[in-house]
């Protein structure tokens, strides 16, 4: 059932009532001014866009594209809030922003600075900024490596460095890395600078996508027709290649080529199973927590991840919590801040805090592990993170440690997140001091008002 339905608990945010919605205005009943209609904008304003409904609903409706659809018209001609840009647009930001990650991290976590960041993006005040890592994966992976030598490799498989895991958690996909070649097979990464865009849908950015779309398919177009399998870290963008690449790109034979070909780490290790790759067992025993993202549910069904979790032997508990709130960039938007936060709070968030320290919390989706990391104590693993942890416990080891403060010993030391240096504290200092003595100025002058 929808997420902000059972938040609000209004009509309007059912899978029937938004299609009901739909359905009026193309029939130009009694929703007027077609799509621009202001109450159809009102009812998908808090979509998540989690595709629940298509995986659970039995005609399969997909209110998810229907919003992306719908948002393309509404917006023609018009400019969008500017949150849509901030986050719609986050592959470019992120390509900038990682040319200088220190200086955006000094910028977005001052205080002071921080809240003109927020305030400019359209980010709810209560958010903090993702943390952009040091190095991206992608500059890292290609620096160690002679990007040609392993082009006529005969089991060759390309790992996908989405904008997400590239910039903010380049350790998942290094760890990733590492799995893939334990399996007996030659990691590979597509030409730089390629994303499959799933921000942009969420805001109906849709001409923008097929041309991503496009780009994708003109790069990989050997590697798609030499079959090379494709593994992909964040469900969300494994599901554009799976589902809205052959819709965006109908009768397409590369698009349908790459959306077979495109796997989950999981998938792709279930079949190297059957090759004679055997699951690391080294975290046998010990409990997890699962969380699913959305569309590593409704699109993915989460194939290979139980028997991945059983075959390692982990005792793991998998609860029906829904989407986690955050849905992308939903939870960071100024006006979905508190329905994000109710959603979330309804079964995740709670089980997380219950979860002893020495338990796993394992999440793929960036945005599920954003919502955990800022509104709980934890931070949870990826997937590819456990099985690396798994395959090298002996020598990390756990002790009844957190899990997530064992696992960066396993990071590279140049995508670990480094220590403020003197100029940073003490323009940190600086800047809380500026911002404590601006907020004493302005209540002096109220104190003064108020006495006058």
């Amino acid at each position: 059932m929808c997420p902000s339905y059972m938040v609000t608990r209004d009509e309007k945010h059912t899978t029937r009532g938004r299609a009901h919605l739909l359905f009026e205005m193309l029939q130009n009943g009694p929703i007027d001014r077609g799509w621009k209609s202001e109450e159809v904008k009102s009812s998908l304003d808090l979509c998540l866009a989690c595709k629940g409904c298509k995986g659970d609903c039995p005609v399969h409706v997909d209110v998810a594209t229907y919003k992306a659809e719908f948002l393309s018209h509404y917006y023609r001609g018009r400019l969008r809030p500017r949150h849509a840009y901030a986050f719609g647009l986050i592959h470019w930001w992120a390509d900038l922003a990682s040319k200088a990650p220190n200086a955006v991290n000094f910028v977005t976590h001052v205080p002071g600075l921080s809240s003109i960041a927020k305030r400019a993006a359209g980010m709810a005040p209560s958010r903090t900024i993702p943390r952009f890592a040091p190095r991206t994966f992608s500059d890292w992976f290609t620096a160690g490596r002679d990007g040609g030598a392993h082009a006529n490799a005969p089991r060759r498989v390309i790992l996908w460095p989405d904008t997400f895991n590239d910039h903010f958690y380049p350790e998942s996909l290094a760890a990733a890395a590492d799995i893939l070649e334990s399996t007996g097979w030659t990691v590979v990464l597509p030409k730089a600078g390629l994303c499959c865009g799933r921000p942009l849908y969420d805001y109906g950015m849709l001409g923008q996508a097929r041309r991503q779309l496009r780009g994708i398919l003109r790069a990989l177009r050997e590697e798609i027709a030499a079959g090379t399998p494709v593994v992909g870290l964040e469900p969300s963008c494994v599901s554009v290649f799976r589902d809205e690449l052959t819709q965006m790109l109908p009768g397409d034979e590369d698009a349908k080529r790459l959306s077979e070909s495109t796997l989950t780490l999981a998938e792709f290790l279930a079949c190297r199973r059957n090759e004679g790759w055997q699951p690391p067992k080294g975290l046998a025993g010990r409990r997890a927590l699962l969380h699913g993202h959305c569309h590593e549910k409704a699109v993915l069904k989460m194939k290979g991840v139980n028997p991945l979790l059983d075959a390692m032997g982990l005792d793991y508990d998998q609860p029906e919590s829904g989407c986690c709130g955050m849905a992308g960039a939903f939870g960071f938007e100024r006006d979905k801040y508190d329905v994000s936060i109710a959603a979330g709070e309804r079964v995740l968030l709670p089980r997380v805090r219950a979860t002893p320290t020495s338990d796993i919390v394992i999440a793929d989706g960036f945005s599920c592990r954003q919502q955990i990391e800022q509104t709980t104590d934890r931070r949870a693993l990826h997937l590819a993170e456990v099985v690396q942890l798994a395959a090298h416990a002996d020598a990390v080891g756990l002790d009844g440690q957190r899990p997530e403060s064992v696992a960066p010993r396993l990071w590279p030391k140049e995508l670990r997140q480094g220590s403020w240096t003197r100029w940073e504290k003490g323009a940190l200092a600086a800047g809380a001091a500026g911002a404590a003595a601006v907020g004493v100025a302005a209540a002096r002058s109220r104190r003064k008002r108020d006495g006058e």
